[in-house]
């Protein structure tokens, strides 16, 4: 498992996945530096550049449920997976502005593919 340290930038050969909001509006916290790696406004899902935006608020800039975050992060998952030769740079996604605990949205990620970098805080999360 690789990990990194928060707040730290991708490599340049690295994806930098981020909590996003469904109107795709990247005005603060992780989503503010994707636009750096090619996120663009009006996308608040999926691949964008060299990032991929997993939505933690609604289209109000709400916050949104887990159970509505999960499918999101499912298809990042699978995503992964199918992408091997790519290289992720996770985020703390939803931890940070859309208010979740670390402990709330990290068993969501397992199941990532190796080709995955953690925030150093996810380690003992991802191990349970």
């Amino acid at each position: 498992m690789k990990l990194h340290k928060d707040g730290t930038q991708p490599q340049h050969d690295e994806v930098f996945v981020f909590g996003s909001n469904l109107a795709g509006v990247h005005g603060a916290g992780a989503a503010k530096q994707a636009v750096k790696y090619g996120a663009r406004h009006g996308h608040g899902v999926g691949l964008n550049g060299r990032t991929y935006a997993i939505p933690t608020k609604d289209h109000d800039i709400k916050t949104m449920p887990l159970n509505l975050i999960k499918p999101y992060i499912e298809r990042f998952v699978k995503f992964t997976n199918e992408h091997s030769k790519v290289k992720f740079f996770i985020t703390r996604v939803g931890c940070g502005l859309a208010g979740y605990k670390d402990a709330d949205i990290v068993p969501l990620f397992r199941g990532c593919s190796g080709n995955c970098s953690f925030p150093e805080q996810w380690e003992t999360y991802l191990k349970e």
